[in-house]
């Protein structure tokens, strides 16, 4: 099997439980694509901008189950090469409060290894695309109430439960956010040659981190509460992006 190769420039948008059900980046025609995995891709055509819901417009498919090789396929059939993914994300240190933005350079994930190759071209160097990552960062809005940080390690464990305590004090020495899919994403995009980078919402602090026990209720208060802020950012980064016109 060999892997996709993005046929444009056209941005798009992976997405996921960091914006509220039924909301979406951009507004436009609902898709489908055939992109070679058990269920078509579903997408939202915007012109400019790609949407890619990667749970699926219902949110049906949990994150163990989301088909990462379909939804990079589909994206590049649709044009775009160049990929903002948001990630919904538990904090592993106590000073990384809920309600904040992180741009991550680096991921942890040793037991996420995907590739498009089952050959040795499936040996690569993965990463956040770095040219990408400051185009977001310079696109991002100063002087708001979501302030970007620029830097920091994404690890990405398995779900779809959350993570045990003794979970989140191994992973705590070596990252600072912690979700379950945007490790994998990235590693695809770069075997397409699409520029990937993400942003990630600061939902919930990860289990242990506070003095009360992490609730299903509580990251899911948190979440709504990031999402307002997130969708005000995205007013004004998305079209920067799409356009070329960040600083």
């Amino acid at each position: 099997m060999d892997a996709p190769q993005a046929t444009g420039d056209r941005l798009g948008v992976v997405y996921g439980y960091s914006l509220p059900e039924g909301a979406h980046p951009v507004q436009g025609e609902r898709i489908r694509v055939e992109a070679g995995g058990e269920r078509p891709v579903e997408a939202i055509d915007g012109g400019e901008i790609v949407a890619l819901p990667r749970h699926g417009f219902d949110r049906a498919i949990p994150a163990p189950l989301v088909d990462h090789r379909a939804n990079i396929r589909a994206l590049c059939e649709l044009g775009c090469g160049r990929v903002l993914a948001l990630g919904s994300a538990g904090s592993l240190r106590p000073e990384l409060e809920v309600g904040s933005f992180l741009c991550p350079d680096d991921f942890y994930a040793p037991e996420t290894a995907p590739s498009f190759y089952d050959d040795p071209r499936g040996h690569s160097v993965p990463g956040f695309d770095p040219g990408w990552r400051e185009a977001i960062i310079a696109a991002w809005p100063e002087g708001g109430e979501s302030e970007l940080i620029d830097g920091g390690v994404y690890a990405q464990t398995i779900g779809p439960r959350f993570e045990t305590a003794a979970e989140v004090r191994a992973l705590a020495r070596v990252a600072d956010v912690v979700g379950m899919t945007l490790a994998a994403e990235t590693i695809l995009a770069r075997e397409a040659s699409v520029a990937h980078a993400a942003i990630c919402s600061v939902d919930n602090l990860a289990n242990g981190i506070s003095e009360e026990p992490l609730t299903v209720e509580e990251y899911q208060r948190g979440r709504d509460a990031t999402a307002a802020q997130l969708r005000a950012s995205l007013e004004v980064v998305l079209p920067a992006l799409a356009t070329g016109s960040a600083p």
